[in-house]
Order: structure tokens, then C-alpha cells, then sequence
């Protein structure tokens, strides 16, 4: 495991196309998810300790979020060859224990992760329903793969701000974890 940190914010980079498989066998484009008010787009994955000491906040915020017209989708990238915990169908195992109410989708040739310039895991995309990017934060503070409950959500304030004036926060701090597990060539 190998701790990265995710770049700051491109303001209003648009977001891109993709299609991809979901847990639930089928094929998911942005199209589909893309919600009126806005659209959060994550990369996560089963193994990473990061992850999981924030996957049941995501879930309650992304149900939070589709109240607000914000849908949520994540993607899980890693070589799940050299990382078997990662599997397709682990990412169903792991999407039905946490309750995922939005689609888990597998970018097998991880091309998706590339365009986006995805870095770890979990890392956050917000997006204003213009398509414009407007978070690349964090969940929230987290110390020794604990989470500092002290605060309300960063990624939650940040989307529901996106969802009322379409701008994001303007001071954001990266989400750190585990780095993408990109494919040996």
C-alpha cells in the first residue's frame, strides 16, 4: 500500500464519458447516472483500509445526495489480477454488505481511471449539474484510519453547496489512501 495524495481541484473540468459494467451485470454510461443537480463519481475499491474506515459514511451521504437531486456511481480501477480482493465479484459481495444503493461499476482496462486522472482510492469527483468539476476532496479528516467526527462531512457540505449555486468550496482538501494498482504492462 502506498499512500497518495489527490491533486487540487481543476475547476470546471468537464466531465467524461464511459460505460462500464456494474455489480448488477449491467452496462452503466454517464448518461445513466448523471443527476439533475449534480454528480458525484468515485474510485474505490474492497481492499483499501481507507476505503473501508469511510465506506458506510459514503453511503449515508450518497443517500443524502440523491434527495438533493446529486447521483452518486463508483468505480472500482485496480489490476485485480496482482489483487484478487478487488474482483468482480468481490465488488458485488462488497457493494451488497454496505448497502450500495448507487452502481458499483468495474473499469477493467482501467481506462476510465486514466482519463480522469483518478490516484487513489477513495478518490472524489463532484461535479455541478453543468458538468463542470467542482470538488476533489476528501471525505473528511481521517487519523490513524479513523475518521475525526468533530465536523459535518467535507464531501457532504461541498455537494450540497455545488447542488445550491453549481460552485464548490473554494479551500478543499485532498483525500489520501491507497494509490490506484495500475496494470504491469
Amino acid at each position: 500500500m502506498s499512500l497518495t495524495e489527490t491533486p487540487i481541484c481543476n475547476f470546471g473540468e468537464k466531465i467524461k464519458e464511459f460505460k462500464l459494467k456494474s455489480t448488477e451485470e449491467t452496462l452503466i454510461s454517464l448518461k445513466d447516472i448523471k443527476g439533475i443537480n449534480g454528480t458525484l463519481i468515485m474510485f474505490i475499491c474492497n481492499h483499501c483500509p481507507y476505503v473501508k474506515a469511510v465506506i458506510k459514511e459514503i453511503v449515508k451521504i450518497t443517500n443524502k445526495l440523491s434527495e438533493i437531486g446529486i447521483n452518486s456511481v463508483a468505480i472500482m480501477s485496480n489490476d485485480t489480477k496482482e489483487y484478487p480482493e478487488d474482483s468482480f465479484e468481490n465488488m458485488k459481495k462488497f457493494s451488497k454488505i454496505n448497502s450500495f444503493k448507487f452502481p458499483y461499476l468495474y473499469d477493467e482496462n482501467q481506462e476510465v481511471a486514466r482519463n480522469y486522472g483518478a490516484v487513489c482510492t477513495p478518490d472524489f469527483f463532484g461535479y455541478n449539474k453543468n458538468n463542470e468539476l467542482q470538488y476533489r476532496g476528501r471525505v473528511r479528516k481521517i487519523n490513524n484510519l479513523k475518521p475525526v467526527l468533530e465536523n459535518e462531512s467535507e464531501l457532504l457540505i461541498a455537494m450540497e453547496l455545488i447542488s445550491k449555486t453549481t460552485k464548490g468550496p473554494i479551500n478543499q482538501y485532498p483525500s489520501m489512501g491507497c494509490n490506484i494498482k495500475w496494470k504491469k504492462n
